[in-house]
């Protein structure tokens, strides 16, 4: 029960320790599961044969639980087993804390993703509550403003404790993340297994139902997210009227712009930037969108999320600081998976190797531009 074992002291040392400003070669000392001290040169303790020792991750938006709760299209897995599965690959990626993001409402795919919020909130909070997690986990909840559903399973769950950040999707093509509707509905046929006939009214329907309740759902999370003072990101803007729009709104987060133009106009207003991982490091969107190293050397990244790729954002963070064609280096870079996305989510109590933060820590050895994760610790306490 990985909650309930009190942290230990301990030093680690001859260590490449990666903090906000500077690689420092020397130790950490951890005291009851916070870092206590920050040494430069040699000093006694468990010898990290020259690693790398970097902040854990934490990534504000995965979608890596599906992959689990469905392992197949036709299969439905035992929520908390799954959970548990998707909790080792997490762990194993380098992120010690994570919000794991559910889709609340459905625009097209997967309607049970109605029926299952619940439970699979449930099971979550219980693996929490009984400390079954390596990592330390959060809801990040998904709202799809095409669907009328939507309402009220936001108010069934936003009020959670586990509940922490809250994010406006319209999946309807032609407007945001999805620009060829041709595309889309040649894709979306075969992912569902449809005649291109039947998606093309499906489409339609689709259209119909988000023109007819996709403002009065999206007023409805704005206002649900304000009055719990939740963190609340804008997803997939594309145009400048999209980000007017959120900005309007009160919404401080622009999660994977579109465009540089919307990227831009976000950095402009004063809003947070998240972008993909996976996007940098296979070269580019999977949906024809702009690239992430393209707003990389303009400087308009904040914060890297795994997306759909646990294991993303420490690789990215590496790869994007090696990358001659790029301005970040490696704090600078590690900051983006560790400590930004930790503030925007409220969470001032880690992200950085510095004293009073909690020891969420990874070992890293690094061999032909890949990374070994070889060890993790969460407060102290060795989790892998």
């Amino acid at each position: 029960m990985f909650d309930h074992i009190s942290p230990a002291s301990f030093r680690l040392t001859n260590a490449r320790i990666v903090t906000g400003d500077r690689v420092l070669q020397g130790s950490v000392s951890v005291e009851q599961g916070l870092i206590a001290e920050l040494r430069e040169g040699p000093a006694d303790g468990i010898d990290c044969a020259g690693a790398y020792l970097t902040p854990g991750v934490v990534d504000i938006h995965t979608d890596h639980v599906e992959t689990h709760v469905f392992p197949r299209a036709s299969v439905m897995w035992d929520f908390l087993n799954a959970l548990m599965a998707h909790d080792m690959v997490v762990i194993g990626a380098g992120t010690t804390t994570v919000f794991d993001s559910l889709s609340v409402g459905a625009s097209m795919k997967r309607p049970e993703r109605r029926e299952i919020l619940g439970p699979l909130v449930e099971a979550l909070e219980q693996g929490v509550a009984r400390g079954l997690f390596r990592a330390e986990h959060f809801l990040h909840m998904r709202c799809e403003i095409s669907d009328p559903d939507t309402m009220a399973l936001v108010d069934a769950n936003i009020g959670r404790p586990i509940t922490r950040l809250a994010s406006i999707m319209d999946h309807t093509p032609g407007d945001r993340q999805s620009l060829d509707v041709d595309h889309w509905t040649e894709r979306m046929a075969r992912e569902m297994k449809l005649g291109t006939e039947e998606m093309a009214e499906r489409r339609e329907e689709l259209f119909a139902r988000s023109a007819r309740v996709g403002a009065q759902v999206r007023a409805h999370v704005v206002a649900a997210a304000g009055a719990r003072r939740l963190p609340l990101m804008t997803h997939d803007d594309r145009t400048l009227a999209h980000v007017e729009q959120s900005h309007a709104e009160g919404i401080a987060v622009s999660e994977f712009p579109c465009t540089v133009e919307a990227a831009e106009r976000a950095r402009a207003l004063g809003q947070i930037i998240v972008a993909g991982a996976p996007n940098y490091l296979r070269g580019g969107s999977q949906s024809g969108n702009v690239a992430v190293a393209e707003l990389m050397a303009a400087g308009l990244v904040d914060v890297l999320a795994s997306d759909y790729v646990p294991r993303s954002p420490i690789d990215a963070a590496f790869a994007i600081a090696e990358d001659p064609a790029l301005p970040q280096d490696l704090p600078q870079m590690i900051a983006m998976v560790s400590r930004a996305p930790a503030r925007l989510a409220g969470l001032t109590d880690r992200g950085e190797i510095a004293p009073g933060q909690r020891a969420d820590l990874l070992r890293i050895h690094r061999h032909d531009g890949r990374n070994h994760i070889a060890a993790v610790w969460r407060g102290g306490q060795r989790v892998l």
